[in-house]
C-alpha cells in the first residue's frame, strides 16, 4: 500500500488556508454526543492539517439521495441513479472531501423488462432513495431499496467493489427508507412518505419480523420522505427531508418503534451554489475524532444533485445543527480532521482508454445494456444493438456524468467499421438532448450536430432530433466534442466540435440550451451512443475518452 501523501483529486482551491474572517457560527465540531464507534478510531494527533479548508460542493458531479457511513477511517456513500445501469454506485473517501467511485451495489437492474429496453422503458424509474449500511458482526455491506413500489430488495458485499449480490427481496416496498444496524445487530428500515414506519427485519436481513407507524408529518409541514436512521447515545433518530427545501429530525428515547418528537433542523437555507437550490435529503456521519457532519445535495440543473458538506454540532438537549456561515451553508468549511489518507482517491475527470477486460464504475448505461454487443480491451466496441431512429429507444448508449461548473468531454472513435443507416456519437442526453456524431448513409460518412431529442412528462418521445449541422469527413476516425455549462441560470449552453487530427476542432452546429426543469431528476451526462436504423451489424470503437475542466 503506498502511504506516501496523496496529490489531491480536487482542485487546489478546495485545500486552500481557512481565511480568517469566515463568520462561521460559535460551536463548530461540537465533540460531545460521541458515538461507540469515535471511541475506538484514531485520535486527531494523526489527523491532517486543520487550517486547511474545502470548497462545497464537494462533489460537483449528480449523486443524489445521499446516505453515508464510516467503516473505520473510510468513509462511503451510496446515491440514487433511476434508470442507469448497474445502479446505487457506491463513493469512498478517506476525507469526506474528495471522493471516488468505487462500485455499485445494484450490478444489473434485472427489474423486468423495461429495464432493458425491451417493449417498455424505465425512465424515471428503478433506484431511486435508498439505504447503505455496515455490519459488524459479519463485515458486511448492506444496500437495501424499493423497486416500482412493489418490493424491496436488499444486497449484500462484503467490500464495495463488490461483488454485490442479492440477498432477499421483502413484499413491503420500504419507500425512501433509511437502514440501522444496532447495537445489538438488530437490523430495523425507517421508510415512508408522510406517514413514517419502521421495520424490524430477521436476524439474517431475509424478511419482515414486524412494522409499525411512528410518525405522521404535521399539516404545517407537510411531505416528509428520505429517511436515515442512526442510534447516537442511546437515542434513535429518523432523519428526514421535505422536498425539496427543509430538513427535520424525529427523536425517540424510547426506542426505534418510538414515541418520536419532531425538531427543524432548516427550511429555505441558502445553498453554496449560485442559483441552486436548498441543500436537503443527505446524511449524518461521525468522523474518528467524533465531529460530525450532514453531507446533503443541492439542486443544481442542468447538471443534477451535487452533493455539500457542512459541519453539525448538537444542542445539549440532544438536537443536531448544522453549522452556518453568514446565515447559509457555507461555500467552504475548515476541512474534517482525519487520518493521513492511505492513498489518493481515482479522480472523477480524467482520460479512460477503456483498457483491461471491466468498465470502470465511472460509467453506467441507459438502461442495462446488451452484453453480447460491446467489449473493452484495446478501447470500447459498440456493436449496434438497436434498430431504431430513437437514441431514447437505443440499447447500449454508455453514460458519463457531467462535471461542474463546467466540463468538456472529448472521444476518438474508429468509424471504420459502420454500415448504412447507423448513427454514432457523443450526446448531452437527459429528457431534452442533442448529440455531435457520425451518420452513414449510401457509403458516405458525414459528421453530424442533432438537436430537438425531447420527452413529455410520462417519458415518452415526442422529438426524434433534426439535424442542423453537417460537413463531410474522411478516413477511418474522428474526434468528437462535447461542452456543458451546467451552471444554474438562463444560458445553460452545450457546444459541440469535431476534429479530424485530433488537434484542430471545429464548432459544429449551434449552442444547445440544456434543460433545468427538475422532474427527470437525473441530470444531464455526456452519452456514447451507436445504434442502426437499418439493420445490425455496424460498429465503432472509442479508443479515448477525456473528462476535463477549465
Amino acid at each position: 500500500m503506498d502511504m506516501s501523501w496523496p496529490h489531491q483529486s480536487q482542485p487546489l482551491p478546495r485545500r486552500r488556508a481557512l481565511a480568517a474572517a469566515t463568520g462561521l457560527a460559535a460551536g463548530i465540531l461540537l465533540p460531545t454526543r460521541t458515538s461507540r464507534a469515535a471511541a475506538s478510531g484514531p485520535t486527531q494527533a494523526s489527523a491532517l492539517n486543520a487550517a486547511a479548508s474545502y470548497a462545497n460542493p464537494v462533489i460537483w458531479q449528480d449523486f443524489a439521495d445521499i446516505d453515508v457511513i464510516r467503516v473505520g477511517t473510510t468513509y462511503y456513500a451510496s446515491a440514487s441513479t433511476m434508470h442507469y445501469s448497474p445502479g446505487a454506485p457506491v463513493l469512498r473517501s478517506y476525507d469526506l472531501v474528495n471522493w471516488e467511485i468505487a462500485g455499485h451495489s445494484v450490478p444489473v437492474l434485472d427489474f423486468g423488462a423495461k429495464y432493458d429496453l425491451n417493449g417498455a422503458r424505465g425512465y424515471v424509474r428503478g433506484i431511486w432513495a435508498s439505504s447503505l449500511a455496515y455490519r459488524p458482526s459479519n463485515r458486511t455491506f448492506y444496500w437495501l431499496g424499493q423497486i416500482d413500489f412493489a418490493r424491496t430488495y436488499v444486497y449484500t458485499a462484503t467490500a464495495v467493489e463488490g461483488p454485490w449480490n442479492r440477498l432477499t427481496t421483502i413484499s413491503t416496498p420500504y419507500y425512501d427508507a433509511g437502514l440501522l444496524v444496532d447495537s445489538d445487530d438488530t437490523l430495523y428500515v425507517a421508510y415512508g412518505n408522510t406517514t413514517i414506519s419502521v421495520a424490524q427485519l430477521s436476524p439474517d436481513g431475509r424478511s419482515q419480523v414486524r412494522t409499525q407507524q411512528v410518525f405522521t408529518a404535521p399539516p404545517s409541514v407537510g411531505t416528509l420522505e428520505g429517511s436515515r436512521f442512526y442510534k447516537i447515545n442511546g437515542q434513535y433518530y429518523i432523519f428526514l427531508t421535505r422536498p425539496a427545501n427543509g430538513q427535520y429530525i424525529l427523536k425517540s428515547s424510547g426506542g426505534p418503534f418510538g414515541p418520536y418528537t419532531m425538531r427543524q433542523v432548516l427550511l429555505d437555507l441558502r445553498g453554496p451554489i449560485p442559483g441552486g437550490g436548498v441543500p436537503h435529503q443527505g446524511g449524518l456521519v461521525q468522523t474518528p475524532s467524533g465531529a460530525w457532519y450532514y453531507m446533503a445535495f443541492v439542486d443544481a440543473y442542468p447538471g443534477g444533485r451535487m452533493p455539500v458538506l457542512a459541519p453539525v454540532s448538537w444542542s445539549p438537549d440532544g438536537w443536531p445543527v448544522v453549522q452556518l456561515v453568514n446565515g447559509t451553508w457555507g461555500s467552504s468549511y475548515p476541512s474534517p480532521a482525519v487520518p493521513v489518507p492511505p492513498r489518493p482517491v481515482t479522480p472523477m475527470t480524467g482520460v479512460d482508454t477503456f483498457d483491461g477486460t471491466t468498465l470502470k464504475p465511472r460509467w453506467e448505461w441507459n438502461h442495462n445494456p446488451d452484453n453480447t454487443k460491446w467489449s473493452v480491451g484495446n478501447g470500447l466496441t459498440l456493436r449496434t444493438a438497436t434498430v431504431t431512429n430513437d437514441l431514447y429507444w437505443a440499447r447500449d448508449t454508455l453514460t458519463h456524468r457531467v462535471q461542474g461548473p463546467t466540463s468538456t468531454a472529448t472521444v476518438q472513435l474508429d468509424h471504420s467499421a459502420m454500415r448504412d443507416g447507423d448513427r454514432a456519437g457523443l450526446a448531452l442526453l437527459r429528457d431534452s438532448s442533442a448529440w455531435i456524431g457520425l451518420e452513414r448513409d449510401g457509403g458516405v460518412t458525414r459528421v453530424v450536430m442533432v438537436d430537438g431529442l425531447t420527452m413529455d412528462g410520462n417519458w415518452n418521445t415526442t422529438g426524434t432530433g433534426t439535424e442542423v449541422a453537417s460537413a463531410p469527413v474522411s478516413g477511418g476516425r474522428v474526434w468528437l466534442r462535447a461542452t456543458a455549462d451546467i451552471r444554474p441560470g438562463a444560458a445553460r449552453p452545450g457546444t459541440f466540435s469535431y476534429s479530424t487530427d485530433g488537434t484542430t476542432f471545429t464548432r459544429l452546429g449551434p449552442v444547445f440550451s440544456m434543460g433545468n426543469d427538475w422532474r427527470f431528476f437525473m441530470g444531464y451526462r455526456f452519452a456514447l451512443f451507436n445504434h442502426a436504423t437499418q439493420a445490425l451489424g455496424g460498429a465503432v470503437r472509442i479508443t479515448r475518452f477525456e473528462l476535463s475542466v477549465p
